[in-house]
């Protein structure tokens, strides 16, 4: 990379980061939001103001109850997200690779793919009951997904000379994938990977939500049971700011290991 590309590159990343103008919509549609509620302006039954959710926000950080279900949340959003990525990325290699493999196996992994992952919900629930491993179980199912397809893409975009390097030397497959296959993929399996993560956040929310007595969505579930809306709110934005976060964070590991590619940035968008 040239050294004014790199510049660049930076100074990109630092107007990504720091969005002074973006904030001040956010402060005004908050204001907005206060003065409509504030004076019944907006009649809507349950609608809390901002000062409102604040209020529950202290009292649920401070009371420790919000962090907890948090440390829960992010807990069952990574295991599962690097489980289904593991997964998703062995298979999407070798379905990538093997033409026998891809035509034998794709049509059933299509057929399954098309079910919309929440449906297993009740079926996991009814299997495995009110207990973390349901949650799991749902959560890995779909996030193996995005890893999976975008491997596949990324590995079957692949120049055949850039394969042909492995052969003319004398590579083993195993190398063949280590130095030269996944490298070229790794842009493709990385926007895979950073779907993945969002769709495993929204899934462990939704099987809180359903199945499992803990982390941001059973406490959703349980402040609309109490009509404490200003408490609902609070995991809703927690579990936004919460995606925010592990976005960003994907994001910074992917710029480390691409640095530049125009795939991660795109992806950024």
């Amino acid at each position: 990379m040239e050294p004014a590309e790199g510049l660049n590159s930076v100074a990109l990343s630092r107007r990504q980061i720091s969005n002074p103008l973006g904030v001040l919509v956010l402060v005004a549609l908050a204001a907005i939001w206060e003065v409509l509620v504030r004076f019944s302006i907006a009649d809507v039954q349950f609608l809390p103001a901002p000062t409102e959710i604040a209020k529950a926000a202290q009292a649920e950080i401070f009371g420790g109850e919000l962090t907890g279900r948090l440390i829960h949340t992010v807990g069952v959003t990574a295991l599962g997200w690097v489980s289904a990525s593991v997964i998703g990325v062995a298979l999407g290699l070798l379905l990538g690779m093997s033409q026998t493999v891809y035509r034998y196996s794709m049509t059933s992994f299509e057929v399954t793919r098309a079910i919309p992952p929440i449906t297993f919900a009740p079926a996991a629930l009814l299997i495995f009951g009110f207990s973390l491993k349901m949650e799991l179980v749902l959560v890995i199912y779909g996030g193996i997904w995005p890893a999976l397809i975008n491997t596949i893409g990324g590995v079957r975009a692949i120049a055949p000379e850039l394969r042909d390097v492995g052969t003319m030397l004398r590579l083993s497959p195993v190398d063949t994938v280590r130095k030269i296959v996944f490298p070229a993929a790794l842009p493709a399996i990385l926007i895979g990977l950073r779907l993945g993560l969002s769709l495993c956040l929204v899934l462990a929310v939704v099987a809180e939500m359903v199945g499992n007595p803990a982390g941001l969505g059973n406490g959703l579930i349980r402040a609309r049971q109490a009509l404490q809306p200003a408490l609902m709110f609070v995991y809703v934005i927690a579990a936004g700011l919460l995606g925010v976060a592990l976005n960003a964070g994907l994001r910074l590991a992917a710029r480390t290991l691409v640095p530049g590619n125009s795939l991660t940035e795109l992806s950024a968008s």
